[in-house]
């Protein structure tokens, strides 16, 4: 049956922190937050800012220092190259048939990758992947604590992922805590951050055109939404060189949220238009920091696009949309921007309301 859509818009509420962002500096290219931070939103200073030099281990998000060990540059790739491969492997698997991603995402969508990519490793490593962890890094600790104590501890084989398999070869109880703790920051971004942004992407825009592409919805919602909102850079003396504003001893939070919506960069800046991606490079487009700067990219990102893709392509051939009873989504002041539930139902057929139009007053 075909499907028709209403008019009824939706309503983005930020967290107050968040809005003042968005209402005070939206267009600012360089401006004061705190007495030892300055916000960096011009695409031309951040440009010159991320190229001055490398992010150092306490700025790289997944790879800080773990229990007090430094987790290397060598290591950091390594262990990402291994996530990637696991990825790739379970990509090839076919897909469980009868899988219903309805109900409250990104929770749904976490518990699938979850159990996608991960589903053969020993419950010790993915109940890691709780989002209940979340909560605290005392109870993620406590969890990692106890699971590295247990008697039973894997050995390797081809039954376990390789990032699993990694975690294996820990000998004794230290090394076992590490390997716990990598295992998480390694895989649970993946699920966390792929989840958000598909989650996002439906509450921005569904349903969608059938003649838009899953790649220019995902590129589409990273911009608006963009689940790394803000890169820190610590004081360096690289910055007062680049713009007299900064202060020797100021830290630099750099912040994509308002250089993706910047109206001096965007045409129709604060509307969700897929469309835009038919002419624009992702990699070359001035301001738009989805995955770092080209200087030094996410590592992860060539997991994120081909997940987040699997994931849109069956949520739309299913026929699933955000409920059009909900009205407002939320985004919380956490380090992954993302509306905090978003309701996915079956789409109601013609005559009903099947999903909700948006406009660009939905998402100022």
């Amino acid at each position: 049956m075909s499907l028709t859509s209403a008019p009824r818009t939706r309503s983005t509420v930020f967290a107050p922190r968040l809005t003042a962002l968005l209402d005070v500096h939206l267009g600012q290219d360089v401006f004061r937050l705190e007495s030892d931070t300055v916000g960096v939103a011009g695409h031309d200073v951040a440009d010159r800012i991320l190229a001055a030099r490398r992010a150092t281990e306490t700025e790289r998000p997944t790879f800080k220092p773990l229990h007090g060990r430094s987790i290397s540059r060598n290591e950091a790739s390594s262990v990402t190259r291994t996530t990637g491969n696991d990825v790739r492997e379970a990509l090839k698997r076919p897909l469980p048939p009868d899988v219903d991603l309805s109900g409250p995402w990104p929770l749904t969508g976490h518990l699938f990758l979850r159990d996608l990519i991960l589903g053969q490793d020993p419950l010790r490593l993915r109940i890691l992947m709780s989002r209940n962890l979340e909560l605290t890094p005392k109870l993620t600790w406590s969890v990692i604590a106890a699971g590295a104590a247990l008697p039973g501890w894997p050995r390797p084989g081809a039954h376990l992922t390789g990032l699993a398999g990694r975690a294996a070869e820990a000998f004794g109880y230290q090394d076992r805590r590490y390997a716990m703790g990598v295992y998480r920051r390694a895989a649970a971004p993946v699920c966390f951050t792929v989840s958000t942004l598909v989650a996002n992407a439906l509450w921005l825009g569904s349903p969608f055109d059938d003649s838009t592409s899953n790649r220019n919805i995902i590129y589409e919602a990273l911009r608006l939404l963009p689940p790394s909102w803000n890169i820190l850079r610590n004081a360096s003396p690289e910055y007062p060189a680049i713009d007299s504003r900064i202060r020797d001893d100021d830290d630099v939070l750099l912040l994509p949220l308002l250089s993706h919506r910047d109206p001096a960069l965007w045409e129709d800046a604060p509307a969700f238009r897929p469309e835009r991606w038919d002419e624009l490079d992702p990699d070359a487009t001035p301001g738009y920091l989805p995955f770092g700067h080209a200087s030094e990219r996410c590592w992860g990102r060539h997991m994120v696009m081909p997940l987040a893709e699997l994931l849109l392509d069956r949520i739309r051939s299913s026929g699933l949309v955000v409920d059009p009873d909900q009205r407002t989504g939320r985004v919380p002041l956490l380090g992954l921007l993302g509306v905090e539930e978003v309701r996915v139902t079956k789409a109601r057929t013609a005559g009903r309301l099947t999903g909700v139009s948006v406009g660009p007053s939905n998402f100022l």
